[in-house]
């Protein structure tokens, strides 16, 4: 495998309360944002809107029809081709989100899609249809998501748990629970929505910070049948200086590729690619920042009355 460090010995159980410390603002700024501003900014897969149906005369460039929809103020509009198998589709959805649910709010949504479609020269259309979806579809939406994320972790806790310990399966979780807590707080100081594309994204920032958390832990595990008489915090940081190459390598390389999606995907991928940048880089340093100092940190916990109770007792005096 291919090595970056020589026999690094960096002493990162040293350094847990700078981690700590670093992770502590980067959660109290997004949070406070957060809560300044009444909370995430979420797309209109979650407020609800009117589903536009538009047929063209000919398949039509939807980034032009994007273009067309944000110089008319709809620019936060999805727009999703109906594909026919084989060809190219004459026919979009637009969705457009809106605060009300009346007929006169679909109609009003109606007419700015035409206003802007017309203004923009996209060719013959005709408007197939204007249908409400209601914010309470939206919110179910929502509370699913978070749902699916929690019984993610849920699933990934009994997995660490029954192939480590319980404490380890409890550090991961933490960790990748801080993972996605600090990216939405990214999401917010930098105004991106969140859509379920962004959720997906978080699921799978999810994944691959378990992943790369676990292969510290394996490490671990191994350690301590060979290296028994060890220091535990020792043996952590031998643990992680082992694996570092490994964590460069493959963390380095998935980076790069989701940074050049964020800066060349287009205005559609970009907050899903966004998501990866962010939970790649926090969801690395947490493993070895985060999860593998909560762990060293039980362990003293742990070990502390056992060590008091096995101390020598005081030397009677002779008679």
């Amino acid at each position: 495998m291919i090595e970056f460090f020589k026999e690094p010995n960096i002493d990162w159980m040293g350094k847990a309360k700078y981690f700590y410390a670093l992770s502590a603002i980067l959660l109290l700024v997004g949070w406070v944002s957060i809560f300044s501003k009444g909370g995430l900014y979420y797309s209109i897969d979650f407020k609800g809107g009117t589903n536009v149906d538009v047929q063209f005369s000919q398949p039509p460039d939807v980034d032009q029809i994007r273009k067309a929809l944000s110089t008319q103020g709809l620019g936060n509009s999805e727009i999703q081709s109906i594909n026919d198998i084989g060809a190219r589709s004459n026919e979009v959805l637009i969705f457009v989100g809106q605060n009300g649910t009346s007929d006169e709010a679909a109609d009003d949504s109606k007419n700015q899609v035409i206003k802007a479609l017309s203004s923009a020269g996209v060719g013959t259309f005709t408007i197939r249809g204007a249908e409400i979806v209601g914010a309470k579809v939206g919110g179910e939406l929502k509370w699913q998501a978070i749902w699916v994320t929690l019984f993610a972790l849920g699933g990934m806790l009994l997995y660490i748990a029954f192939r480590f310990e319980w404490v380890f399966g409890a550090a991961a979780v933490l960790a990748v629970f801080h993972d996605v807590l600090i990216t939405l707080g990214f999401f917010s100081l930098l105004h991106f929505e969140i859509s379920l594309t962004v959720i997906a994204a978080l699921l799978t920032l999810v994944g691959y910070s378990m992943n790369d958390t676990i292969v510290i832990f394996d490490r671990i595990r191994e350690n301590r049948r060979l290296l028994r008489k060890e220091d535990f915090a020792v043996l952590v940081n031998k643990s992680i200086n082992q694996t570092l190459s490994r964590t460069i390598l493959t963390s380095g390389l998935t980076f790069l590729t989701v940074l050049v999606l964020f800066l060349m995907g287009g205005q559609v991928l970009r907050a899903f690619s966004f998501a990866l940048v962010v939970g790649i880089v926090v969801g690395t340093y947490s493993s070895f920042g985060i999860a593998a100092p909560l762990v060293v940190f039980w362990h003293h916990f742990r070990d502390k009355p056992e060590a008091a109770g096995s101390g020598s007792q005081p030397a009677r005096k002779p008679a």
